[in-house]
């Protein structure tokens, strides 16, 4: 059976293991998350589960003539997809991901998805969107060599001649530019649960895992396990 679970990224920190050995963990807060739909091969064409991971609720605070301070609360959901929730009997979801499950038929509306899904020593695949760091040049974006940086040179991180003068007479595509870096989604394969608390929905993940703190982290049972 697959597994899989919606997770926020909380950071990293360090753990000993009983023999003493220190491990680098990052610290993933999973789920719970909640079925908001069971698709089958009757009706959709294939079988898979849809979760949603936290309650998309906005707290908008604001203030009256009179000084007094008002909190409403407001789904950032629009009616359509209101209406999809109510249908599983679920409240609002900020995120809503869909996973290919075996036994897709066996999950209920609204039911729940817990980090005990997974246990301690289970690999796995962990894809997220990595921190984006804006428009950067060539030294930084592709770690290209810069130039010299005495007083009399003029050229410390420009990114220098881009193609020939008169053959080709022109840039080849896929050339290292400057440009856009970072935020884009990236998929770290066969990383080891160190450990699972069950009761706060906290796992454990040795080494490091993409994003920022806060960050939407999708887990799955990992396709490439080492042979």
């Amino acid at each position: 059976m697959k597994k899989a679970i919606l997770a926020t990224k909380v950071g990293m920190t360090q753990i000993f293991k009983e023999d003493g050995t220190l491990v680098p963990v990052t610290v993933l807060e999973a789920g719970p998350n909640v079925v908001t739909q069971v698709k089958t091969a009757e009706n959709d064409g294939y079988e898979a589960v849809q979760v949603g991971f936290v309650d998309s609720v906005n707290r908008v605070t604001s203030k009256d003539k009179g000084g007094r301070v008002e909190v409403a609360h407001r789904h950032g959901t629009n009616r359509a997809e209101k209406g999809h929730f109510d249908k599983a009997g679920v409240s609002s979801k900020k995120f809503v991901r869909e996973f290919r499950f075996e036994n897709a038929a066996d999950y209920e509306l609204g039911s729940e998805i817990k980090a005990d899904i997974f246990a301690e020593g289970d690999k796995v695949d962990v894809t997220a969107i990595t921190k984006g760091k804006g428009f950067q040049g060539t030294v930084k974006r592709l770690g290209q060599h810069r130039g010299p940086m005495a007083h009399g040179s003029k050229f410390h991180r420009h990114q220098g001649s881009n193609n020939s003068s008169s053959d080709p007479s022109r840039v080849f595509k896929g050339k290292g530019m400057p440009g856009h870096m970072g935020s884009v989604k990236v998929t770290v394969r066969n990383l080891e649960i160190v450990r699972v608390d069950a009761e706060k929905n906290i796992i454990l993940v040795k080494g490091a895992v993409p994003g920022p703190k806060k960050g939407l982290v999708t887990i799955k049972e990992t396709t490439k396990a080492d042979v």
